[in-house]
């Protein structure tokens, strides 16, 4: 069977002039639906786990994830808040990172530079558009049995909203911020690198070069620009520290960026920064793939820009 050959965006050539696309809004949403139904819930649970409960084996989370409901406890918190989720951060990311791609091109950035302008600008409207309320009730959903009762996730929110206001429910959400502009500036910058530098490495330089690469050529930079945009785990712990539901003896309340990372080091030290980052590698990448490389097709196929 051959392999579909339609050409996607070339991150290399000059910017053509174009209308704001809206379309990128209902893109974007139903690429992230499908990822996170897919692959990325499990990936999701699993490194929130092991970030939440550190002294815990990649074995031992497993187990408590299955124990928690065989494989649907791997897709714990999908419905509704990982659906809500998808479809809002993922319509908002793909529309905001390609206005923002296609104007640092068009004053001259590198396929590099404009990746990471666009990942940042999408990563940061994403996050203080719906990502923390959303983050924080998954985060919740996977950690609440940690807080002593078999509470639903609606309870816990009331609580914390009757407590806390909705500063209480967007708990950790600079975290968040800081996390998406860094994961996206990363994923879509690393992939463009990593695009051109398979493509020079194969094909040589010219403008025919970018035409010869294949699906499996894309693919490969989305899958290395994402394992490689993971550096930035100590941000993610952090960020599932401040949401998390566990209770625990000298632990404070009301965290900050600050107070959670000097919690996390006086209790688990250095490698305390990393737990979870096997699982969040397999994300980044799933995601990674299906955002830019999946995304840079459909917006090509729909001329969106």
């Amino acid at each position: 069977m051959a392999i579909i050959d339609t050409t996607p965006i070339d991150p290399t050539a000059p910017p053509k002039k174009k209308a704001v696309s809206y379309t990128n809004l209902a893109l974007g949403a139903g690429l992230n639906m499908f990822e996170v139904s897919t692959l990325g819930q499990p990936f999701e649970v699993l490194k929130t786990q092991l970030a939440a409960n550190r002294g815990q084996s990649m074995s031992a989370a497993l187990s408590s994830i299955y124990a928690r409901g065989g494989i649907l406890g791997f897709y714990q918190g999908l419905i509704p808040w990982a659906w809500i989720e998808a479809s809002t951060k993922g319509a908002v990311l793909l529309f905001t990172a390609s206005e923002f791609e296609y104007r640092a091109k068009e004053y001259g950035a590198s396929p590099f530079l404009a990746g990471i302008v666009g990942g940042m600008g999408g990563g940061i409207a994403q996050a203080y558009t719906t990502m923390g309320f959303c983050t924080f009730m998954k985060t919740v959903e996977v950690t609440r049995h940690k807080a002593g009762a078999d509470v639903s996730t609606w309870k816990v929110a009331g609580d914390i909203f009757k407590k806390e206001g909705i500063r209480g429910i967007n708990k950790g959400v600079n975290a968040v911020a800081v996390r998406q502009c860094t994961n996206w500036a990363s994923r879509f910058g690393l992939s463009r690198l990593a695009q051109e530098s398979i493509i020079k490495a194969r094909y040589g330089e010219g403008p025919d070069a970018y035409k010869q690469a294949t699906v499996i050529d894309r693919a490969m930079a989305s899958i290395i620009g994402g394992g490689l945009s993971c550096w930035n785990q100590p941000i993610e712990v952090i960020r599932v520290e401040m949401q998390s539901q566990v209770k625990a003896v000298g632990r404070p309340e009301n965290m900050t960026i600050s107070t959670a990372a000097k919690y996390i080091y006086e209790n688990n030290g250095i490698k305390g920064f990393y737990r979870g980052v096997v699982p969040r590698i397999g994300l980044g990448m799933w995601q990674t793939l299906v955002m830019v490389t999946a995304g840079d097709y459909f917006r090509a196929k729909y001329k969106t820009g």
